[in-house]
């Protein structure tokens, strides 16, 4: 029997992880914002699920989570970073606050959590971590920047962890979704607080289109967690998991992109060369 460590259990892709860790045997901390978000979890798995209120904002409470966690079960052997929320709106219109508080939950709060674990992971030689990204993280998207920024680093932070603790038995999955028909483009997506009628016709859309195909996403969410459970049984995990035909697009279009433009430049790149003096 594995223990899975996940974060923001209350709604959308970690409470479907959640729950078909906890039907396949499996023993789940959970962490959520608010107390008894996870009740019916507890209700229909019984012990197995050990809920924990967590604001990811809070460096020493999620120290402390983990350590609740670890001597609650022993080990964690898969830790999910899945906790986040989206925000929408052009860079101009987004206040520096807004940036700092999604930075706090969608990068800080991670960080927190696997600097937490990996004590534990590194004595025993063994662990997996996976980061739940957004293909926003490889593919930006007018509107979204702030928070595809947030992915853009964890995708960053969770590939170049993968090259550090490999050695140590550790395996680490970043997991890129497109769009999954769970609850972000509700209560999970933020605006800016900003109104520039300027990026009417480019960065507003991106809410537009979000909120306005709410419930009509084209990816099932426990089919996403399956997936993830699938990744995590491999004996060589990938290092970014896409999950939806709509991520593997967007993904393979901002690829095709940049080798476009790396192709046009290429004269341009190779000129800033030293020559070497006959």
């Amino acid at each position: 029997m594995r223990t899975w460590f996940i974060t923001g259990i209350s709604g959308g892709l970690g409470r479907a992880l959640a729950d078909e860790v906890l039907s396949a045997g499996d023993r789940v901390v959970g962490t959520s914002r608010r107390d008894g978000a996870a009740f019916d979890l507890r209700e229909r798995h019984g012990a197995r699920l050990r809920p924990l209120t967590l604001d990811l904002a809070d460096e020493e409470a999620v120290g402390a989570a983990v350590k609740d966690a670890e001597q609650w079960a022993g080990t964690l052997d898969v830790v999910v970073n899945n906790a986040g929320y989206g925000l929408t709106g052009a860079i101009e219109e987004t206040s520096l606050q807004q940036v700092r508080d999604i930075f706090d939950i969608n990068v800080f709060g991670p960080l927190a959590v696997i600097k937490a674990v990996l004590p534990a992971m590194r004595a025993r030689g063994s662990g997996h971590i996976v980061n739940i990204t957004s293909v926003s993280g490889l593919a930006a998207w007018s509107g979204t920047g702030i928070y595809g920024a947030t992915k853009f680093a964890m995708e960053c932070i969770g590939r170049t962890l993968a090259m550090e603790v490999e050695p140590l038995g550790i395996k680490v999955i970043n997991v890129a979704p497109g769009g999954l028909r769970t609850g972000f483009a509700g209560g999970a997506l933020e605006d800016s607080l900003e109104n520039i009628p300027d990026y009417a016709r480019t960065a507003h859309e991106a809410r537009a289109i979000l909120t306005g195909h709410q419930g009509e996403e084209p990816n099932d969410p426990v089919l996403a967690a399956k997936a993830i459970m699938t990744a995590v049984e491999a004996m060589e995990p990938p290092r970014c998991l896409l999950l939806g035909a709509d991520a593997l697009r967007y993904a393979e279009g901002e690829i095709a992109f940049l080798q476009q433009d790396f192709a046009r430049w290429h004269p341009l790149t190779l000129s800033v060369g030293i020559k070497d003096k006959d």
